[in-house]
């Protein structure tokens, strides 16, 4: 086995435990087998002594007992998720199929390994993005009494952040512990920078969206950019937990890693989905695998988790050209496009900027210190500052304007009197199926190069319109009951960026576009508790239509493994003879926007799939590429017999 092999077999080995049921109830003659997902099921196929770390959820009134039993053996336990009820373990991979015939177990997902999602394209500053967003700095909206925790490599304490970075974890270690802010790998600081720096090493130039706000480090991601779904599972349960005492409004995903099961049971998923009903706002990327570098044919299906969880915020990236304008906005090839794979939701929600974004270097990182090609200039000349692309940006840049938007909310309405005590109270905070409905409402309809309209699998409702979002902002009272018009003044479904936008004035449901005004009304769809896309009755004033994604003559397989039967092609969404299978589907033509320069998946007879670049971008991980920068040992394999599928930054 080569040394490569033999490191990702390490890391992705599978989760095996010997049968316990006597320990647990009495034996049944038949039982039913808990699901597994696919690189759990491929392991446990192949059997073996290989150790592999897993996350097992389990019936909670059994976890006590089943950790105590799995320790008896032998096990490595290596967290306990009490949000999702589960547990991590370390175990050899002869042991899945027992383990998943014991009592209590519900199911057996693969710890994935993470790493961060960012590839590359001229540069644009702060004060331009903050423009072409419609974001007016005079309004006085900067994010301030709002907490964004960023579950990344961390945060570097620079000048552009200030004395904001108000709680540092790391949680690439098991002590979870409190810690003064670091960032060994670079790219946390950068996303942190573009939710919410001052600028202030580049006298203004280089502002976040909100340099004003409050970050919460949580860091997941170690000096070399990788990590484990258990940690980033760990990082989402503390937020829960300390959401009040930290003051956490919304939680930044920039990274995530290719599907291995359906969202209703991977773990993360569902940690993403406890994190939208506890009232927070989850900010997900939807990953860098829009195009094969190849053949320039774009690839449909390529949405990572968590971006398929349907309550997160799924952030595609587009390109500003650096212009304040928005009609020369396009999209960037490499980032994917929906449906999700197992579930055929309809994803990414929107496009935000993510090309060429410059936001603060974290000294002696990773990134700064192996990419000097692609650091930036502060105001003295020094370099400061790095310039990055990819998903992860255009999800950081949607952080900022949630934050901007929740602050703009909070102000515009007086607080409530409570009739008992007589004491100011504030009113009901808006939910992320709010924010994530005012978001596609007021986003723009986005075309190509040639003028053609993406469809929604590529853009999902359109471009970030942060104007309009905030105009909705001030305008919504949320202690309006259920039911009733809760905008408090009228307003205009356009925004002048240097030309006048058309709102979209449509919501993506799950599979269904909703026309009409329904972000005008205060619904009860938009509640914490109602996961977005489940049927809900909307009212007589809203039609539902146009289909998104199934049409008659669309077969989707039935045993598929993400990575091996991406479709490339133009048809995925709109074509009628589309079938999903063991075979790849390839399109004519390339997608419109740049060259592309992102990584990409390639497919060689023997069911590998390896990513690799082009000969102007790094592939880091699976979804990941740097600017500028050539590939020197960053080709990340991905095999039956050895998966490596990478929870990646984005």
């Amino acid at each position: 086995m080569t040394k490569s092999a033999s490191y990702h077999s390490k890391w992705w080995a599978v989760l095996v435990v010997v049968a316990m049921a006597a320990m647990i109830q009495p034996a049944q003659a038949q039982r039913s087998r808990a699901p597994m997902d696919t690189e759990v099921a491929s392991a446990a196929a192949r059997g073996g002594g290989d150790r592999i770390r897993v996350i097992v959820r389990v019936n909670p009134r059994d976890r006590a007992a089943l950790k105590n039993a799995f320790r008896r053996q032998g096990h490595t336990l290596r967290r306990e998720h009490n949000g999702i009820s589960a547990l991590s373990l370390e175990l050899p991979a002869r042991s899945v199929n027992a383990m998943a015939l014991t009592p209590g177990v519900l199911s057996i997902s693969l710890d994935a390994p993470v790493q961060a999602f960012q590839t590359t394209v001229p540069e644009t500053s702060g004060v331009v993005l903050q423009q072409t967003l419609g974001i007016n700095t005079a309004d006085g909206f900067t994010g301030a009494d709002v907490g964004v925790g960023v579950i990344d490599s961390g945060i570097a304490p620079l000048p552009d952040f200030g004395d904001r970075i108000t709680a540092f974890y790391d949680f690439t270690t098991t002590a979870n512990a409190a810690t003064a802010p670091f960032d060994d790998y670079g790219h946390g600081t950068h996303v942190a920078g573009l939710i919410g720096g001052s600028g202030a090493q580049s006298n203004g130039l280089y502002t976040g969206m909100a340099p004003g706000v409050s970050l919460i480090g949580l860091k997941v991601l170690s000096a070399n950019g990788s990590g484990y779904t258990s940690d980033v599972i760990e990082a989402v349960e503390f937020a829960i937990a300390n959401k009040a005492a930290l003051g956490i409004d919304i939680i930044n995903l920039s990274l995530g890693h290719p599907p291995l099961e359906h969202a209703s049971t991977d773990p993360l998923d569902l940690a993403v989905e406890n994190a939208s009903a506890a009232g927070i706002v989850v900010i997900a990327s939807a990953g860098n695998n829009g195009i094969n570098s190849s053949t320039g044919l774009p690839g449909y299906g390529g949405i990572s988790t968590p971006g398929n969880a349907r309550s997160a915020i799924t952030v595609g990236s587009g390109h500003t050209m650096a212009t304040v304008p928005r009609t020369d906005d396009v999209i960037g090839p490499y980032s994917s496009r929906g449906p999700t794979w197992y579930e055929q939701y309809a994803k990414p929600d929107l496009i935000a900027p993510g090309h060429k974004l410059v936001a603060p270097a974290a000294p002696g990182s990773y990134l700064a210190v192996n990419y000097p090609n692609l650091l930036m200039p502060d105001a003295s000349g020094a370099l400061t500052y790095i310039r990055l692309t990819g998903t992860s940006m255009a999800t950081a840049v949607t952080s900022g304007v949630a934050a901007l938007v929740i602050q703009a909310n909070r102000t515009a309405h007086a607080a409530l009197i409570d009739p008992v005590t007589g004491l100011p109270t504030p009113r009901p905070p808006l939910t992320a199926n709010a924010i994530k409905a005012m978001f596609q409402f007021t986003a723009f309809t986005m075309h190509d190069e040639t003028g053609a309209t993406y469809n929604r699998m590529t853009q999902g409702a359109g471009g970030l319109n942060a104007h309009g979002a905030l105009t909705l902002a001030r305008s919504i009272d949320t202690s309006i009951p259920v039911g009733s018009w809760w905008l408090t003044t009228s307003v205009s479904p356009s925004s002048d960026i240097q030309g006048v936008l058309q709102w979209a004035q449509n919501l993506i449901w799950g599979d269904n576009l909703i026309w009409g005004d329904s972000v005008y009304s205060h619904r009860s769809s938009f509640a914490a508790n109602v996961i977005w896309g489940d049927n809900v009755v909307w009212g007589e004033n809203v039609v539902w239509g146009e289909n998104l994604v199934w049409g008659e003559n669309l077969v989707w397989g039935e045993n598929l493994v993400w990575g091996e039967n991406v479709v490339w092609g133009e048809n995925l969404v709109w074509g009628e003879n589309l079938v999903w299978g063991e075979n790849l589907v390839w399109g004519d033509t390339s997608s419109a926007g740049e060259p592309a320069t992102s990584s990409s998946f390639s497919f060689s007879s023997t069911n590998n799939l390896s990513v690799s670049s082009d000969s102007t971008s790094l592939s880091l991980s699976s979804e990941t590429t740097l600017d500028g920068s050539t590939t020197t040992d960053g080709t990340t394999s991905y095999q039956r017999g050895s998966r490596t599928s990478v929870l990646t930054a984005q």
